[in-house]
């Protein structure tokens, strides 16, 4: 009842304190021109101005908005209004009394000590209000959030934080590397060290999260500081980069989970969109292997690029599926035609190449998985070489403008088949490329987050679970790059008009997988070795320790494009008995001899291996004979 009355009368309970501090401000000025007593003939001057100079302030007060503000949220605009306020006050009641009712004896020191003291009380009122609200706003149940960043990002989040109690949360201070800031408060809350103090700063202040607030977070700094607090039990959460924000504010409602994403991808490369434009805005794009994680973010890259046919190449119906209906919700704009189809049916390639006529095809189609390929030589061989030379061959045939081949970095000096049939793939792209007015490039990339049979997926699981998590060998590496970024460059390397040439994402730094599972832990909330275990398995058949994007046979050179490089291949000898060779391949893979068609493999690819339980399983036989035998 108390508060509705409050808030009915709260604009005459507003008016009637701006009337008690204005006669209090004279009042208080009066006293201090005459050093705390105002004798007999002053006396009358003071009471006989007194309504004089508080109406024409509170008349003042109206344009300046002074009594609709919220006391408890001011800030510096607030305080200039207060300020400009009473100073045009002032100069209106100096006119009024000097100029038009000419009072004899009116001390002129009053104008100035009466304005001091009317901002000094109006703003001390507010200010007191708003620390009254934010003490009282800080309950026993707020969460202590520490702040790693105290840059602008960081005031601003303190700032919400104070201004809104719902959010329950209390910050307790910050933390910057800049030593200059150290010691230092914002908000009345100070830099308490650098990062090199944290954990002397988390035992002494016992915060319950981490905040990480700072606009361009560097990938290196955030692994460092989940390194940092692996030991404790500390969640630790991040704000939206400066490109996902719309107008560069920050609020709390903004603050999400630091995700595995934030550790390894870079900052945006900044690529002009254009060249990516004019490759495919209006034309038909044909994209195999549509349904896969590759292959359907490039449906979905494409498809902003206004494609003026996207078709979807995909012998998985679900995937497929799937793909189609993303498209239709997040891309109506673009017309869509998926097709099911195989990329080693010859006649089902070509007759689509023929009625659809594509301008533009990335091959993203291929068996990828390494222990489900070191297992099923020939059906690896099937897919990634004959599916590659088919789908290659026929663009070449009907003069397609441009062909995409999406390799990996396990076809560099390849211990498994399927770095092997992937390297394979490229030398089908390259012979392609020498006699055909089709521009064919082909593009290596490592790992990319969160694709199908990644890793991650496995360890989410695993944590979910309560462990273990295992990783086959504590020294091994890999390269990774998200997927939107992987395909992005895809699509700039597309954009190159050099026929055969072949390109290599900069992937980075490589990172061991064991402190990615040991991140990824410490991201779920829990403690590595303690909440969840991990076991080593040792590596499976076909890993290496370390992946590379470079043989010793091939050199870099700059592109034009950033995190793109050119690699440069020795001269393609003998390119008939190469082509040979690749048919002997895939006669191989038809008649189901994996043992001789390991042996073929590891002929035509230098430094392959075949790995010794298939390779050994039979005496090798000549199964193009047995192929011409039987048929």
């Amino acid at each position: 009842m108390i508060r509705w009355l409050l808030m009915k009368g709260r604009r005459p309970l507003v008016v009637a304190l701006h009337v008690a501090m204005a006669i209090a401000a004279y009042y208080v000025a009066f006293l201090l021109r005459f050093d705390g007593a105002i004798d007999g003939s002053d006396w009358p001057i003071f009471t006989r101005m007194l309504p004089v100079v508080a109406s024409v302030e509170l008349l003042v007060f109206i344009p300046y908005g002074l009594y609709r503000g919220l006391w408890r949220y001011i800030g510096i605009d607030d305080l200039w209004k207060i300020v400009e306020a009473t100073l045009a006050a002032s100069a209106i009641t100096y006119v009024l009394i000097q100029w038009v009712l000419r009072v004899a004896g009116y001390p002129r020191s009053i104008y100035v000590i009466n304005a001091l003291d009317l901002i000094v009380v109006l703003g001390g009122a507010r200010m007191g209000r708003r620390i009254y609200h934010e003490l009282g706003s800080l309950e026993a149940t707020a969460r202590r959030v520490l702040i790693i960043g105290a840059g602008d990002a960081g005031e601003m989040i303190v700032r919400d934080m104070l201004n809104n109690p719902f959010y329950n949360l209390q910050p307790i201070g910050f933390v910057d590397d800049d030593r200059m800031k150290v010691g230092r408060t914002i908000h009345n809350l100070p830099v308490l060290g650098t990062r090199r103090d944290l954990r002397r700063i988390i035992e002494n202040r016992d915060p319950d999260e981490i905040l990480v607030a700072i606009y361009r977070t560097d990938p290196r700094l955030l692994r460092d500081i989940v390194r940092s607090l692996e030991s404790y039990n500390l969640p630790i959460k991040t704000l939206p980069s400066m490109r996902d924000m719309i107008n560069g504010s920050v609020t709390v409602s903004q603050i999400r989970n630091v995700s595995l994403e934030d550790l390894l991808q870079r900052g945006p490369v900044g690529l002009d969109p254009e060249p990516l434009r004019r490759l495919i805005e209006g034309r038909r794009v044909l994209i195999t292997g549509a349904g896969g994680s590759i292959g359907s973010e490039l449906c979905r890259q494409v498809s902003k690029l206004n494609a003026g046919l996207l078709i979807l190449f995909e012998r998985y119906e679900n995937a497929l599926y799937s793909i189609e209906g993303d498209l239709h919700n997040h891309a109506a704009h673009c017309q869509t035609l998926p097709l099911i189809g195989d990329i080693t049916d010859s006649e089902r390639v070509q007759a689509v190449f023929e009625e659809f006529r594509p301008e533009v095809v990335i091959h993203a189609a291929a068996h990828k998985h390494v222990p489900l390929v070191q297992q099923n030589p020939c059906e690896a061989v099937k897919n990634n070489v004959r599916g590659t030379r088919i789908v290659a061959e026929t663009a070449a045939r009907q003069g397609i403008e441009r062909f995409i081949l999406i390799s990996t970095d396990k076809a560099v000096r390849p211990s498994s088949v399927m770095g092997a049939t992937k390297r394979a793939a490229e030398l089908a792209v390259r012979l392609a490329s020498l006699t055909s007015s089709t521009c064919f490039a082909t593009v290596r990339f490592g790992n990319v987050l969160g694709s199908n049979g990644s890793v991650i997926p496995k360890f989410i699981e695993q944590i979910k679970h309560g462990g273990p998590v295992t990783v086959t060998h504590p020294e091994v590496e890999r390269f990774f790059m998200t997927i939107p970024e992987a395909v992005n460059l895809v699509l700039h390397s597309a954009s190159l008009n050099e026929s055969g040439a072949l390109y290599a994402l900069d992937m980075g730094t490589p990172i061991k997988i064991l402190d990615m599972a040991r991140q990824l832990i410490r991201l779920s909330g829990l403690v590595p070795d303690d909440d969840i275990r991990i076991e080593f398995t040792g590596l499976r058949p076909g890993e290496k320790l370390r992946e590379e994007l470079l043989d010793e046979s091939e050199s870099a050179e700059r592109s034009p494009i950033p995190q793109l490089v050119k690699v440069i291949r020795p001269p393609l000898d003998n390119p008939d008995a190469r082509y040979r060779d690749l048919l002997r391949l895939e006669a191989l893979a038809a008649v189901g001899e994996p043992t001789e068609l390991l042996h073929a493999l590891a002929d035509m690819v230098h430094g392959f291996r075949p790995p010794l339980a298939l390779a050994e399983m039979t005496e090798p036989v000549d199964a193009v004979t047995k192929l011409s035998a039987s048929s």
